[in-house]
């Protein structure tokens, strides 16, 4: 197997375990199954809720039955993205793991290391009858990614543990003890079309590709590119065009990495479309030539001219908005040095069942500052006649300075690693703000092993991290 050249052979058997189940979110049935079926052959007592979360229950160890209980926490689901011409169907197919020396990654697709290595870890703690820990109770959700429906739709009354340890970070040596709040933001436009003078027309693709992409709250610092911005940059400069076709990015919570645009134009233009496609992919490899270096800017004429296309107006208003659309940072937090207060990701374009659709996710530490920022991406299309809804409002998670949580793991660490570890906050959105405020009481944190490059292709665990984040959490529920 891949992990024959690990050590914790029973936390990577899990892992490849999970990874052969299909988990797309709204897909969790069979990650479900396992985990109760798991729970049985280990003896332990399990539960789910309405939604569909897991609760696994794990007795303490002998010598802390008198102690609290902790819950450690993670998400079922998984982002599924991948390469351009891959045949993986996410429905059946398992993951393909590789191990490349201290690199776990996918063939050809997103690992799923979020959150399946939280899985992995807590199930493999779980599993160990010679370790030392209070009671555990194993909190599992669904549809994380999409909208955090398990975390909102949480059954708290399954839950006694008033500490709670969520396993969802994605950088060693850091505890989370705060996270930004999120809204989505959904238009959609009439694509009313026309018929065209096919002998006086050209009909032309393009295309937008190669960009990493990644987490829009975990990379949304490192000033990568957005196809989708790309794109509209180019037909922003274009000076008549009605679009046939306009396709880009793939999750509300992902960096867009390809988008393509198809359009008819008048035969005059044809050399300043080419003339234009050309400035910008100069342009663009030169702003991006450390950030993003691998874009790739196609421009094809296609063969057959249709005979009909979006309205020009229509074409021209919603090129524009994309083009005005914030995206990226949009503030910089005064509280904690280096963190993204506020951000939007363009996030996904599309037209379907005859509308021009777009879908926006704003993030801010700062529930005002999240909903000004969600009204300005608004605005923006409102100002051209476009629909403009909001959705999926979720609220920020609040530092406690006062947290015992914090404060024993801040000292175990210490105690363990003999450096100090850094405590703030992230701009990605974590599932401890809604479980607080579901339970009251509950005390949380959020750490976890070095993870790269997530909700992308280029996805991968950082091995020997992932053993000294375990090792670590043993040592810390010995000690807590």
């Amino acid at each position: 197997m891949w992990y024959d050249g690990l050590n914790e052979k029973t936390l990577w058997e899990i892992f490849e375990e999970i990874s052969r189940i299909p988990r797309e979110s709204g897909n969790e049935e069979g990650i479900r199954k396992y985990l109760l079926s798991w729970a049985e052959k280990h003896g332990l007592k399990a539960d789910k809720d309405k939604i569909g979360n897991v609760f696994i229950y794990v007795p303490a160890s002998e010598d802390r039955k008198d102690e609290d209980p902790v819950c450690l926490q993670g998400h079922m689901d998984m982002v599924c993205v991948k390469t351009d011409g891959s045949s993986h169907d996410f429905t059946k197919d398992p993951i393909e793991i590789v191990c490349e020396g201290n690199t776990i990654r996918a063939k050809d697709t997103t690992l799923g290391g979020d959150n399946g290595i939280a899985i992995a870890m807590a199930l493999a703690i779980a599993s160990d009858n010679t370790l030392s820990h209070p009671a555990l109770e194993l909190l599992f959700t669904v549809s994380e990614e999409t909208g955090l429906a398990g975390a909102f739709n949480l059954d708290g009354s399954k839950i006694s543990a008033r500490r709670l340890i969520n396993l969802d970070s994605e950088e060693e040596g850091i505890i989370y003890t705060g996270c930004a709040g999120g809204i989505d933001i959904e238009i959609n436009a009439k694509a009313k079309t026309k018929e065209i003078d096919k002998s006086k027309a050209v009909h032309y693709q393009i295309s937008v590709s190669g960009l990493l992409g990644g987490h829009s709250g975990g990379e949304i610092h490192k000033g990568r590119a957005n196809a989708i911005k790309i794109a509209a940059r180019i037909m922003h400069r274009l000076p008549d065009f009605m679009l046939t076709d306009i396709s880009g990015g793939t999750r509300h919570n992902v960096i867009p990495s390809l988008c393509s645009v198809s359009f008819v134009t008048d035969k005059e233009y044809e050399d300043t479309v080419i003339s234009i496609v050309d400035q910008v992919r100069e342009e663009v490899t030169n702003e991006f030539k450390k950030k993003d270096p691998g874009i790739t800017i196609t421009l094809k004429k296609l063969d057959e001219v249709p005979s009909e296309a979006i309205k020009t107006k229509t074409s021209l208003s919603f090129m524009e908005a994309l083009y005005l659309t914030p995206a990226g940072p949009q503030a910089m937090s005064a509280d904690f040095a280096g963190i993204v207060e506020t951000s939007n990701n363009l996030a996904i374009v599309s037209l379907k069942d005859g509308k021009l659709c777009v879908s926006c996710s704003t993030r801010s530490l700062v529930e005002s500052a999240r909903n000004e920022c969600a009204y300005t991406v608004a605005a923006v299309y409102e100002d051209f006649g476009f629909n403009a809804t909001y959705k999926g409002a979720y609220p920020s998670w609040e530092p406690d300075p006062s947290s015992p949580l914090v404060k024993k793991t801040a000292a175990l660490y210490k105690s363990f690693f003999k450096k100090k570890p850094l405590v703030t906050t992230i701009h990605a959105g974590l599932e401890c703000g809604i479980i607080n405020s579901i339970i009251p009481g509950m005390d949380s944190i959020s750490i976890g092993p070095n993870l790269f490059d997530v909700h992308s292709v280029n996805e991968h665990l950082e091995a020997d991290s992932v053993l000294r984040t375990l090792d670590f959490l043993k040592y810390l529920l010995a000690n807590i």
